[in-house]
């Protein structure tokens, strides 16, 4: 955990809570976590993501937080996505397909994208 930890977003060490959070999500089990702005826990969603099969969705109703996240993991080399309103259809679509496709490892989407029915497929 700690070569990918290192590898795709350049920490040595985890923050406090981090580890055990990760491992439990790592173990499938329900976890919830509340922590304090700058506490860490994107990561302790964005490294069980790597590590575990499919997709990982995240909802998030902030669209610059998204952007910010989805550029930070791109640069580290994280196939990352979004879907919010800022999007043309066209982008939306393609998106979408590389998510059906396994291009994407974590999308973050708006809460309203969820109720389309289009997003449902």
């Amino acid at each position: 955990m700690l070569e990918q930890l290192k590898a795709y977003f350049g920490f040595d060490r985890f923050l406090p809570l981090q580890e055990e959070i990760i491992t439990k999500v790592l173990a499938k089990r329900d976890t919830l976590v509340l922590m304090p702005t700058g506490g860490g826990k994107s990561l302790c969603y964005q490294l069980p993501a790597l590590r575990l099969k499919g997709l990982t969705l995240v909802v998030s109703p902030l669209i610059a937080l998204m952007k910010d996240q989805v550029d930070g993991l791109r640069a580290d080399g994280v196939p990352a996505g979004l879907l919010n309103s800022t999007l043309a259809a066209q982008e939306a679509n393609q998106v979408q397909d590389q998510a059906r496709q396994g291009k994407i490892k974590i999308l973050y989407v708006a809460p309203e994208r969820l109720a389309l029915p289009g997003f449902q497929r």
